[in-house]
C-alpha cells in the first residue's frame, strides 16, 4: 500500500509554532481528502484536522481551532498543518492519511505514514 509521508516535527517549547508537512510521490493528494491525526503516548489516535479534495472546506478538533491551520499546495502535491500557539497537550506522533469520506474518524482514512513527532515542553 502507497504511503504518505510527514515531516516537520520537533522539538518546541510553548507557544511555539510548527509546520508539518504530507506529501506522497504515487498518489495525487488533491483527489482526496487530507487529514491529520494525533497519538499521544498511552492514547488512541485522534483527528484533528482535515481538508476536502478541493480545499474549499476544513474541519479542525475544539482543542486546535484558531491555532492550527490546515492547507494545499497542489503543485507540490503536498498538505500542511501550521501549529501556532502549541500546547504540552499537542504532544504526540502526528501523521496524515488520505479518505474518501469527509470524516476525521480514522478509520475511514488509509495510506498512513510513519508519522513524525511533536514533543512540547516546559
Amino acid at each position: 500500500q502507497l504511503q504518505l509521508v510527514e515531516s516537520g516535527g520537533g522539538l518546541v517549547q510553548p507557544g511555539g509554532s510548527l509546520r508539518l508537512s504530507c506529501t506522497a510521490s504515487k498518489i495525487t493528494l488533491n483527489r482526496y481528502v487530507i487529514g491529520w491525526f494525533r497519538q499521544a503516548p498511552g492514547k488512541g489516535r485522534e483527528g484533528v484536522s482535515c481538508i476536502s479534495s478541493a480545499s474549499r472546506v476544513t474541519k479542525y478538533i475544539d482543542s486546535v481551532k484558531g491555532r492550527f491551520t490546515i492547507s494545499r499546495d497542489n503543485a507540490k502535491n503536498t498538505v500542511y498543518l501550521q501549529m501556532n500557539s502549541l500546547k504540552p497537550e499537542d504532544t504526540g506522533v502526528y501523521y496524515c492519511a488520505a479518505s474518501t469520506v469527509w470524516t476525521l474518524s480514522p478509520t475511514t482514512y488509509t495510506n498512513w505514514g510513519q508519522g513524525t513527532q511533536v514533543t512540547v515542553y516546559s
